[in-house]
């Protein structure tokens, strides 16, 4: 519940296909990759959809320098991970986490996992509302409630901003809000279509809608009785059947509606419901730099490719999201350091991680393109390619994971290194592919919900158990 995760090791052994080897490690005086047999540890970071400040990107390369391997792993629920940790360093970590406003409560362990947004939300063009402010006092309110700690699996919970884009994944989720609007006696008043039992793992399931209309005043306790539900009638034995997907398809809707129902009208009243609702309003973001439009077309090749698939026009003129490519989901301490002084030099501290694994700097001056560009090359992180077939999301696989079975991090990087050759000439269909990978049948990577998945599992060749890699085809982002 602490965020603290188990990773994959071998105890000094290795088998090279025909004998086991022991690894011979010498003893170090230092932590970090030279040492990391001594902490088969990870650290999962909640970041509340994916939002960041500078301090927290300096403070989260300083712990991966001093404690980890020096490099920083952006998860497809918008976390941050620090692997190869010392669970003696665990304290310290938390403490400055904690000072700089970050905590891994709950980000494992049966709780309530980290809630993600549609990293565009309050920028997007098609969007109904901003779902920030809501998704963050949701998180807030969870965080720890006495009503969420007997839970017999996980709950993850999504917002999006819109109905017509996939972007924050709402309806593969055990609960999902899609914002939007409804007029209510003469006035126009905002809220969410509410999904539950969503979610992918071995055996997926597509939500159930429980609401068509749930006004913003509900989200809070609505969602406090749904927790209520799922711990009281939940799965508790079986580990395997115990998320609520699997409960909601055992009741049908109709009667987890009637449940949730009922013990939202047994509710003890709670000011923080609607206590953080007139100050939405206030929480909106604010532009480093005034509106620009860009001045010159242009005649950069390279800067062209990059800002054809790495640059988003916001709905606010004169302003752009660009995409900053990690492979992989990876980015190293300097890196992290480095970007956070761009961040200060280009934009308001409005930077955000994103399922797809990357990071993006929102309210952009148009005219800041070409020079956020060029600072971004010196760094090493202007990979164009975002949101393309090259973009592959992949989880940690065998690198890391106990549960592990391939190599999804292997498969990815070949991918991406030979589509990436092949882009230029790749037909527009093609490009706009989704290709995500998981190390197993758990569905880390989100493979079912990509055009072309592969999971891992294992199959029998001479009497040796060899990894393989599933391949699934036609699913839907959306």
């Amino acid at each position: 519940r602490r965020g603290a995760y188990g990773q994959r090791y071998d105890n000094g052994q290795r088998y090279d296909g025909q004998k086991n080897q022991t690894l011979n490690y010498p003893e170090m005086p230092t932590k970090g990759p030279d040492t990391a047999w001594h902490a088969p540890g990870m650290m999962r970071i909640k970041i509340p959809f994916g939002g960041l400040n500078i301090k927290q990107m300096e403070t989260l390369a300083d712990l991966a320098e001093e404690y980890s391997d020096e490099i920083l792993h952006i998860t497809t629920r918008q976390d941050v991970q620090l692997h190869y940790i010392h669970i003696d360093d665990t304290p310290d970590l938390m403490r400055r986490l904690a000072a700089v406003g970050i905590t891994t409560r709950e980000a494992c362990g049966n709780s309530v996992r980290n809630i993600t947004a549609c990293p565009l939300s309050g920028v997007c063009r098609g969007e109904v509302f901003d779902v920030s402010p809501y998704a963050h006092a949701l998180m807030e309110f969870l965080l720890g409630h006495p009503d969420c700690q007997d839970f017999g699996r996980k709950f993850k919970i999504a917002f999006s901003g819109c109905l017509h884009e996939a972007c924050g994944l709402a309806n593969m989720h055990d609960m999902g809000a899609v914002a939007i609007t409804k007029e209510v006696d003469g006035e126009l008043r905002k809220g969410f279509r509410l999904y539950v039992g969503g979610g992918l793992g071995a055996v997926p399931h597509q939500a159930q809608v429980y609401s068509e209309f749930l006004p913003v005043e509900e989200l809070l306790p609505i969602s406090q009785a749904i927790a209520r539900v799922f711990a009281r009638v939940g799965e508790k034995k079986n580990r395997n059947r115990a998320r609520i997907k699997f409960m909601i398809a055992k009741l049908g809707i109709e009667e987890f509606r009637k449940l949730v129902e009922e013990e939202r009208r047994i509710l003890p009243h709670d000011d923080r419901w609607t206590s953080y609702i007139p100050y939405v309003d206030s929480t909106q973001e604010s532009a480093f730099k005034d509106p620009t439009e860009a001045t010159a077309e242009c005649t950069d090749k390279r800067l062209k490719e990059w800002s054809d698939t790495n640059i988003y026009q916001q709905r606010q003129s004169g302003y752009v999201t660009a995409t900053i490519a990690l492979p992989l989901g990876d980015i190293t301490s300097d890196q992290m350091r480095k970007l956070a002084k761009l961040s200060s030099k280009y934009v308001n501290e409005t930077i955000r991680t994103t399922v797809e694994q990357n990071i993006v700097f929102r309210w952009v001056s148009r005219s800041d393109i070409y020079a956020l560009y060029q600072d971004l090359r010196t760094i090493g992180l202007a990979e164009s390619g975002a949101g393309t077939i090259v973009d592959i999301t992949s989880c940690p696989g065998t690198d890391t994971c106990k549960l592990g079975i391939s190599s999804s991090r292997g498969l990815a990087a070949q991918l991406r290194k030979e589509l990436a050759e092949k882009s230029l000439n790749l037909d527009e269909a093609i490009k706009g592919l989704r290709i995500k990978i998981s190390g197993c049948f758990n569905s880390c990577g989100q493979h079912h919900a990509a055009d072309i998945g592969f999971y891992g599992n294992s199959r029998k060749i001479n009497g040796i158990t060899v990894p393989h890699f599933q391949v699934v085809l036609g699913g839907q982002w959306k």
